[in-house]
C-alpha cells in the first residue's frame, strides 16, 4: 500500500507547487492590468538575460567538476589517514557547493553582458 502512496503524493505535491505559481502569477497580473498597468512590463524581465541553455549547461558543468574534485581530494584525504566514511560525503558536498556557488556568480556575471 505505502508503495502506491509515495508516487501518488509525490505527482500531487509538484501538481500543487505548479498550480499554486501558475494561478498566483495570473492573479499578480489581473491586478496589475485592472490598475491600469502595460502589458509590456511582463516582458520587461526577458530583455538583458542570458539565454537559460547558458545558464543550465554552466551550472550543470561547475556541479560535475566540482563532484570530480570532491571524489579526487576525498581520495588523497582517505590515502592520508583520514577516515574514509567522514572524508568522501564531506568534501563532495563541500565542493559541489563550492561550484555551485561558483557558477552563481557566473551567471550573474553573464547576465550583465
Amino acid at each position: 500500500m505505502v508503495e502506491v502512496l509515495i508516487p501518488i503524493s509525490f505527482f500531487l505535491a509538484i501538481f500543487g507547487m505548479v498550480y499554486l505559481y501558475l494561478s498566483t502569477r495570473n492573479k499578480e497580473r489581473l491586478a496589475l492590468i485592472e490598475k491600469g498597468a502595460d502589458a509590456s512590463i511582463f516582458m520587461s524581465g526577458k530583455r538583458g538575460t542570458a539565454p537559460i541553455w547558458k545558464v543550465l549547461i554552466l551550472n550543470i558543468a561547475l556541479l560535475l567538476m566540482g563532484i570530480g574534485a570532491g571524489v579526487f581530494i576525498a581520495g588523497l584525504l582517505v590515502m592520508l589517514g583520514m577516515d574514509d566514511n567522514i572524508a568522501e560525503p564531506g568534501t563532495i558536498f563541500l565542493m559541489s557547493g563550492i561550484a555551485l556557488f561558483i557558477g552563481f556568480h557566473m551567471t550573474k556575471n553573464l547576465d550583465k553582458s
